[in-house]
């Protein structure tokens, strides 16, 4: 994959400092080094130590990334938001995981989005997640389409810029829910699980922003936005506070209704397009089991 670049800067610069500043890191200059990419300025080849003028016309010529071979194809179709030759927005279905796991190989997104790819006869070929969803959350689930796309994205989940929002169905003890509130309390492992987390003095700090959107005597709606990422976050905040999510068994959700799954989904997803700089927004109805329940709810 080609990009290019315009030196504009008066005074000098060596290449190297030059493709730091566009977020090209030394892994990357090492791949194009030594697996078949290149660096032209003015049309002509040069390295790393180049030293730029005003004016300079830079190409950067990254590899084609080869499949990783271990990843298995599933040919089950996927809902793609939004595609372009960098980034693969795409709608997760619930009761289905981001990435295969030790004894869970296959029907996995990371999966589909490999088939797709085959399909398409992309160049690039390796699946870069970049925004997960537990397997039973439904929603927007962002993928690179190459590693310098993935490794820009990356800084903006480390600065926070990347923003999602869930929307829930809460049950238990909805009175005590506020119309708006912050939920900041440490999550670390459940000793007894390998799976499960619990509220602990020691665990990390969490923080859960909410907006009460509907209720009734029983059952709550409720648009979420994290300001951190830790696993199981949502489920362990809402359980904490005696509210847990419709359909989420392993913390207490009531399994009387519809739902077999935690009733929870990403919704909203806005971040800027790391090689145009273009703030992107994007919405993601809810799935037909949360809407039927959420339908029943009186809206304020």
């Amino acid at each position: 994959m080609k990009f290019m670049y315009t030196y504009q800067k008066d005074e000098p610069q060596q290449l190297k400092f030059f493709l730091k500043e566009q977020g090209i890191s030394k892994g990357l200059l090492a791949k194009i080094k030594f697996q078949g990419g290149h660096l032209f300025v003015n049309g002509c080849e040069q390295n790393v130590l180049y030293l730029l003028t005003l004016g300079d016309q830079i190409c950067v010529v990254t590899p084609d990334e080869a499949e990783h071979e271990t990843l298995l194809l599933d040919e089950t179709p996927i809902e793609i938001v939004f595609e372009d030759e960098h980034l693969l927005l795409v709608n997760k279905p619930a009761g289905v995981s981001s990435i295969p796991a030790q004894y869970h190989p296959n029907n996995t997104m990371a999966n589909r989005v490999k088939a797709y790819y085959k399909r398409r006869g992309y160049a690039d070929q390796v699946v870069h997640v970049v925004t997960r969803l537990d397997r039973d959350t439904s929603g927007l689930m962002l993928f690179a389409k190459h590693g310098f796309a993935h490794a820009k994205l990356d800084v903006q989940l480390r600065k926070k810029e990347i923003i999602k929002k869930y929307q829930a169905l809460l049950c238990g003890n909805i009175a005590e829910l506020q119309e708006h509130g912050r939920i900041e309390l440490p999550i670390g492992r459940d000793l007894t699980s390998i799976i499960k987390r619990q509220v602990t003095e020691d665990g990390r700090f969490a923080e859960t922003e909410y907006w009460l959107s509907a209720k009734n005597d029983t059952l709550a709606f409720v648009d979420i936005q994290l300001h951190t990422g830790r696993t199981h976050q949502i489920r362990v905040h809402f359980s904490a506070i005696g509210c847990p999510l419709v359909g989420d068994d392993m913390y207490g959700g009531t399994m009387a209704l519809s739902l077999v799954r935690q009733a929870l989904h990403c919704r909203h997803l806005q971040f800027r397009h790391p090689f145009t700089n273009e703030q992107l927004v994007f919405d993601c109805p809810l799935p037909e089991d949360m809407k039927a329940i959420k339908e029943t709810i009186d809206v304020r």
